[in-house]
């Protein structure tokens, strides 16, 4: 582990920020469904290039692939009387108003489990779903938590993210509007 970290001497990659997850799907059709009419996904085109099944989705700065399962590779499946565990793999998303999504998960007849968390006196509320591939979904609060680095940099509040995004990125955001302070 030590050869492995000694090559990193020069800094992580040099990433800009997160593209697109991929996701494996036994029904493209429903998984597009879903994720375009409850998740509010748009569809976008694929390269001509890509010859197996599947579907492009883009919003929230995210792209989502959607991939034709073609037996060689399973998707995480679920059964009738599959547990929606909060600490199941899982992708997130940041939501404004918890009830309005929780009243459309609802009215979608989508079964959720919901979990309110306390950390320092700050109430984060978590809806926890599945796609239909069984793919766990969260719905939450969680800007109200500081992004706190463990080591230097500073302290930021991702709900600031949404008008100064050039402030929440790393390694050390800072801004004149107060948005993240320094250590």
């Amino acid at each position: 582990m030590a050869q492995t970290l000694a090559r990193w001497k020069e800094g992580p990659l040099p990433l800009r920020s997160l593209n697109h997850i991929s996701r494996n799907s036994a029904n493209i059709q429903a998984s597009l469904d879903f994720y375009v009419n409850i998740l509010g996904f748009v569809p976008v085109k694929r390269p001509g290039f890509l010859k197996f099944d599947g579907a492009w989705l883009f919003n929230y700065g995210i792209g989502i692939h959607l991939l034709q399962d073609e037996g060689g590779i399973n998707p995480v499946t679920k059964t009738p009387d599959h547990v929606i565990n909060p600490r199941d793999n899982h992708i997130s998303f940041q939501c404004d108003d918890i009830e309005a999504v929780g009243k459309r998960l609802d009215e979608a007849c989508i079964k959720y489990v919901r979990r309110v968390v306390e950390e320092g006196g700050i109430e984060v509320e978590q809806l926890f779903f599945l796609d239909p591939d069984g793919f766990m979904i969260e719905v939450c609060t969680c800007e109200k938590l500081p992004i706190e680095p463990l080591v230097g940099g500073a302290t930021c509040y991702t709900v600031f993210c949404k008008e100064l995004p050039s402030a929440c990125m790393l390694p050390y955001p800072t801004t004149s509007q107060g948005a993240c302070t320094q250590y």
